[in-house]
């Protein structure tokens, strides 16, 4: 079914405004998957905050034209599944996780920070850890150090005899 003239600006208006708040693009063909496995992969991305759809490539270049992912217009051929995500790298890890288990889905492209991705940078961005593991390590290596020197103390304390043996056995004299 064809859309009308207003349907495709309501379209381009939907994805451009999409575009201009996200950070990543990434294309795939989906040719051959069934409808079983899109509402998954769909599912999926919803999860993870990807915005993904299937759009007529002309519409997808009028959408991106003017935005950093004006760049990954030559890997606009064929029948393509587009997935925007605001986190650098969600909607690749999307749909490179959900490739890995369905060979029908083979990933194209896409752009990130104004520069067009092959399907192997694709790839290689979807191997990033995300946000939230990345903050959780800056967190761990920042304890690291205090939790060494809390060990250190207390072996310190210890072996002058000011451990909890020491201090265990002071109170019931001083009471």
């Amino acid at each position: 079914m064809s859309l009308n003239r207003n349907e495709k600006a309501a379209v381009i208006t939907d994805v451009s405004a999409q575009a201009a708040r996200s950070q990543t693009l990434a294309l795939a063909e989906y040719r051959g998957l069934t409808v079983e496995h899109l509402n998954k992969l769909r599912r999926d991305a919803r999860d993870k905050g990807v915005y993904l759809h299937v759009l007529k490539n002309s519409l997808a270049r009028r959408a991106v034209a003017g935005t950093p992912f004006e760049v990954a217009q030559g890997a606009m051929v064929g029948p393509l599944i587009y997935g925007f995500s605001e986190d650098a790298v969600a909607a690749a890890k999307v749909l490179s996780d959900f490739a890995k288990g369905n060979d029908k889905l083979i990933i194209k492209g896409g752009a990130y920070s104004g520069r067009a991705l092959d399907a192997n940078g694709v790839k290689a961005l979807a191997a990033i850890p995300s946000r939230e593991v990345l903050i959780a390590q800056v967190a761990g290596l920042l304890m690291s150090p205090i939790q060494r020197m809390a060990g250190v103390l207390a072996a310190v304390l210890e072996k002058r005899g000011g451990g909890a043996e020491a201090q265990a056995a002071a109170e019931p004299a001083a009471a």
